[in-house]
């Protein structure tokens, strides 16, 4: 149900408002007077209905989202700091101090599914509106990385120990009687892969290996043979991935890495340090100069870079801008020159020496230096903006994780520039101060 807001009166007699509490020129307070908040209200009023218990603020919400991204906090850090700071408070629209938190971390999962994508853009394009005329630049650089997702390694004996856990949990739940269910042998198996390095036991390991799968296999049958048919249609799907993990060889194309995130890809990004990652690939949009992220896209398949490009420049347009003029990429993306109005530069070290006039040659030095930008930006998103490892599940949390990281990037660069102006303020008017210089006496 549509959210009503009741004041609370005694809070207000012993603290007063949040006005007479805060500084008003603290960047926070800045960026609520900027914020469009009357857009997300009459946007998102239309997903909820006229029945039931009164939702919490939409503007609270959509805060909370902000203020996660901003500062690199979980669901339950971001409710329980915005007890304790009055600036989270006054951001979030509220008038007195309050000191309950305002929902359950849990809220913010429902309320990311009832948004959805197109939700999550509407929060980036508004970040990307703050920044003006900065954002509307006709050179973009475009770039992917990836977003791992919250798994371990997946290695063989992990993923058939998942596998029979799952048997465990259906049987259990069901009721299902089994001739032997392996719950004293699967740990001494799971013992033996220590041994897969050893120079006189690797067999044993290798032997234990097969004799999970075996198992895993055993267990799959008997619950396809002895669950109810009510039973059979509400584990469809988890039964479907177990036997594709058991039944998948190490030459298949199309693997399974983990049973709770089937989506997860194995990417290789070249990297000395981490040859492989598990997760999705995305691709990221910057202006070439002042650095705003005017496009961040989760891309479903581990597809060739080039063919991200449609979709990446779509999204830019979706957010509320033209297409740039120029792209300017790295050598992943070579085979594409131009996509619609965009045209494509590779541009890389050589690529101005071969230039004919001493103006192209310029210009496209000017490009390979801002091309690198865009590997900065990325770092920053997943160190401080939670793009290193995506706890949201399934794969509407990968498209959802890498837009809200974007979005909280733009607003964090927006809090810098007004802590700088802010600053530059200051200083100006102490230096136009004049000292005062005591009199001597005599």
């Amino acid at each position: 149900m549509k959210s009503r807001r009741h004041p609370n009166d005694h809070q207000q007699r012993l603290i007063g408002n949040l006005v007479d509490i805060v500084n008003l020129h603290h960047p926070l307070c800045e960026l609520s007077q900027r914020v469009n908040w009357e857009d997300f209200e009459t946007v998102f009023s239309g997903l909820y209905s006229t029945k039931g218990r009164p939702a919490k603020p939409i503007r609270l919400m959509v805060s909370l989202l902000m203020l996660k991204h901003i500062y690199d906090l979980s669901d339950e850090e971001v409710v329980w700091r915005w007890v304790e700071n009055p600036y989270y408070q006054y951001f979030s629209g509220e008038e007195v101090f309050q000191w309950q938190v305002p929902c359950d971390p849990s809220e913010l999962t429902y309320f990311r599914k009832r948004i959805g994508r197109s939700g999550v853009e509407r929060i980036l394009g508004e970040s990307i509106r703050l920044h003006g005329e900065k954002a509307h630049e006709k050179v973009v650089v475009i770039d992917t990385t990836v977003q791992e997702k919250n798994i371990t390694f997946p290695t063989d004996s992990k993923l058939y120990r998942k596998v029979i856990e799952q048997c465990w949990r259906i049987i259990s739940a069901e009721g299902i009687s089994v001739r032997q269910s392996y719950r004293r042998t699967v740990p001494k198996l799971l013992f033996h892969q220590r041994y897969r390095g050893h120079k006189s036991k690797a067999k044993l390991a290798r032997a234990s290996l097969r004799k999970l799968r075996t198992i895993a296999g055993r267990l799959l049958r008997e619950i396809e043979r002895k669950a109810p048919e009510a039973a059979a249609g509400r584990y469809q799907d988890i039964l479907a991935i177990c036997w594709r993990i058991v039944r998948q060889k190490r030459s298949d194309s199309k693997k399974l890495y983990s049973v709770h995130e089937p989506s997860v890809q194995c990417i290789a990004k070249g990297k000395e340090h981490k040859k492989y990652e598990f997760g999705s690939k995305v691709s990221i949009a910057v202006t070439a100069e002042s650095g705003i992220i005017v496009g961040a896209l989760n891309i479903a398949k581990n597809q060739y870079d080039g063919k991200t490009l449609d979709a990446s420049l779509a999204q830019i347009e979706r957010l509320g801008r033209a297409a740039p003029a120029v792209a300017l990429v790295d050598e992943g993306f070579r085979g594409r020159q131009r996509v619609g109005s965009t045209a494509i530069e590779r541009v890389h070290q050589m690529s101005y020496k071969n230039k004919a006039s001493r103006r192209l040659r310029q210009q496209y030095r000017r490009w390979f230096r801002r091309r690198s930008s865009v590997e900065a930006i990325i770092g920053h998103l997943q160190q401080d903006h939670r793009l290193c490892r995506n706890y949201l599940k399934g794969r509407l949390g990968d498209d959802m994780n890498v837009v809200l990281a974007a979005a909280g990037f733009n607003l964090r660069k927006i809090l810098r520039d007004i802590l700088c102006l802010l600053i530059q303020c200051v200083s100006t008017f102490v230096g136009c101060r004049k000292p005062q210089i005591a009199s001597k006496t005599g």
